[in-house]
């Protein structure tokens, strides 16, 4: 099956490159402050301070390969060798560097102010990820630190492969293998029309951008609020418009009736030379745009963040290479059905349709889902979407086998052994998602289904004590029984009384890898005993569409007023913490404090331990 040979082939391309992201999540490895000192003669005594990553370890300046290095403006003159003043660890036999590395050195610059940069290696055990690279400028006194733009592009790339895998983003790639099989009237145009595809999703990502940065400058930023990505994930209206856009499809895959858009329409888009094509091209990338933000949202949110600091030209740039990393695979499954066009369709492209549609449908739920969650309706609660998927396998199963037929198809005269196959695996995976009716946490599936909380029944659990909020806000909750707090001001107060750092967790109820955390990292048990006995834990949920109290509102310093949970908590994320993505995680001081984080996603279980004692 196309999208099955493609996936896979991402996948093995794309091995290495997640291992480098599973590590490097972060902005940076190393967070640096560098400052310079006066001396005498016109002598800068130049010192870097750098904030490791937990879990991860760099290389001194003594390094023959990874050596950490300082490097100035070619008018600038070093008059010491890069001296470290840290004590450096034995690690595999090198001297390397945990936690944090101090860095000195005299320079005289050639003029008023010292620009340099600082260039590292950070690893992770034995993995070691890219080279990274700091610039900063300096007068005398504390620096300013400068990202390099060329991290920033590579980061991007990086992250728009690994889209493509992602809870959200996956189940496009059957409806745009689907929506290409059937509208290749001829190779030659069918070519085109993927390339246009891949055009206009590079197009939707990079234009708006374009666009917020411009008036950013112009109107001062003010006019400029990422809370549209909020609310294209998180809000009933889209997310039932996403819902319906998938059952739709999946209804045509079944034979109900062909998708194809008023005559008109075309008319005006696409004139003579291309009527009804590029329209329902330019729809199919508009929807995956649209359905792919809960899982873009940390580099859209990242950029933002960029455009908001007075980086100009680094938000176009970096949604630009972004956009076309997360294209090409796209691009590429829209071309291969255009280059099998020439083979003959048989039964088989048809039951390939059908499959597609039972694989549509089940996948669908998630936004019916996210709408539940965020508003609370609990209509769609765990046992009830695992049940769905349940009957939906099953009935896929059944298909599969030739014992349901649809109405338009003709009886099978048997089965070959890859649709056997296929079938066995399909039946296992439902034989996986039954125990899930009474509470086996399904890992594998954590980005996908509803919050353990949403279940009413869970073998061994203790009913009286799920995890039930100590606050009176919103009826929240957090997973495996903790409990917690859910506005920042609680959760600081009951720090300061029981004398414990806080624990705060930027999560979403759409956030697929908030999800994905809770289950894989959260779960185990050296994480949950810290979480339950050493923290005061403030789940700041950033999507929640509870009405706060009058009281409760916060008004944002270009005068808007913000009613919900939700915007309330984004915008605290956004200016106290300077994080638009979903999840970080930070530790505080019962003051308030900053002591470490933001920490993004990340399923290290030892890093996240690491993590969280380095506070203690």
């Amino acid at each position: 099956m196309p999208s099955s040979f493609l996936r896979k082939a991402c996948s093995v391309a794309l091995a290495l490159l997640c291992t480098g992201l599973a590590a490097f999540s972060q902005e940076a490895s190393v967070l640096w402050k560098v400052s310079a000192s006066p001396l005498d003669d016109g002598i800068w005594h130049v010192k870097a301070e750098g904030s490791i990553a937990p879990g991860m370890h760099i290389y001194g300046p003594d390094h023959r390969y990874n050596a950490v290095k300082l490097q100035y403006g070619p008018d600038d003159f070093v008059l010491t060798p890069l001296s470290c003043e840290s004590r450096s660890v034995s690690f595999k036999d090198e001297e390397v560097y945990f936690d944090s590395i101090v860095l000195s050195q005299d320079v005289r610059p050639g003029g008023a102010t010292l620009k340099g940069s600082i260039s590292w290696l950070a690893c992770q055990d034995e993995v070691c990820g890219f080279p990274e690279e700091q610039e900063f400028e300096s007068s005398a006194g504390e620096s300013k630190p400068v990202r390099s733009l060329w991290s920033l592009i590579l980061e991007a790339i990086l992250w728009g492969f690994a889209m493509l895998l992602t809870p959200c983003v996956f189940p496009m790639v059957p409806m745009t293998v689907s929506f290409f099989l059937k509208s290749s009237d001829s190779p030659a145009r069918g070519r085109f029309k993927a390339l246009m595809y891949g055009l206009f999703i590079v197009l939707l990502y990079t234009v708006p951008i374009a666009v917020i940065v411009l008036l950013t400058r112009l109107l001062g930023g003010d006019a400029i609020t990422a809370d549209i990505f909020n609310w294209l994930s998180t809000h009933w209206l889209p997310n039932l418009l996403f819902f319906a856009v998938f059952f739709v499809f999946a209804l045509s895959f079944f034979g109900a009736f062909e998708i194809t858009l008023p005559a008109s329409w075309t008319t005006a888009t696409d004139a003579k030379s291309a009527k009804g094509g590029l329209a329902g091209v330019f729809f199919l990338a508009l929807t995956l745009v649209l359905v792919s933000f809960s899982c873009t949202g940390p580099i859209v949110g990242s950029v933002l963040i960029q455009s908001t600091r007075g980086v100009f030209i680094a938000p176009v740039v970096t949604m630009l290479a972004f956009s076309l990393a997360f294209a090409l695979p796209f691009t590429l499954l829209a071309l291969f059905p255009s280059l099998i066009g020439k083979l003959r369709s048989g039964s088989w492209l048809g039951s390939v349709k059908v499959v597609l549609g039972f694989v549509e449908l089940a996948l669908g739920m998630k936004f019916l889902s996210t709408a539940d969650q965020t508003y609370h309706w609990h209509i769609l609660d765990r046992e009830v979407y695992l049940a769905i998927w349940i009957a939906i396998f099953i009935l896929l199963t059944l298909y599969l086998l030739g014992i349901l037929r649809l109405r338009h198809e003709e009886a099978s005269k048997g089965i070959g052994p890859f649709r056997l196959l296929l079938a066995g695996g399909v039946l296992a995976f439902v034989i996986y998602l039954i125990p899930g009716m009474w509470g086996a946490p399904l890992k594998a599936l954590s980005g996908y289904l509803p919050p353990m909380s949403t279940q009413d029944f869970v073998i061994g659990a203790d009913a009286s004590a799920p995890g039930a909020p100590v606050s009176d806000g919103p009826q929240l909750s957090l997973p495996h029984g903790l409990s917690g707090y859910f506005s920042l001001e609680e959760g600081l107060e009951a720090a300061k009384a029981q004398g414990k750092p806080v624990f705060v967790d930027i999560t979403g109820h759409g956030c697929v890898n908030c999800r994905e955390m809770e289950a894989r990292v959260w779960s185990d048990p050296s994480v949950l005993e810290r979480l339950r006995n050493n923290f005061v834990i403030v789940a700041l949920y950033t999507d929640d569409k509870t009405r706060l109290p009058e009281q409760q509102w916060l008004t944002t310093p270009g005068g808007r007023q913000l009613k919900t949970v939700g915007s309330v908590n984004a915008q605290i994320a956004r200016s106290r913490f300077e994080v638009n993505a979903q999840p970080n995680y930070l530790l505080l001081s019962p003051e308030g404090k900053v002591l470490a984080g933001p920490r993004g996603y990340n399923l290290s279980v030892p890093g996240f331990v690491e993590f969280l004692d380095s506070v203690l």
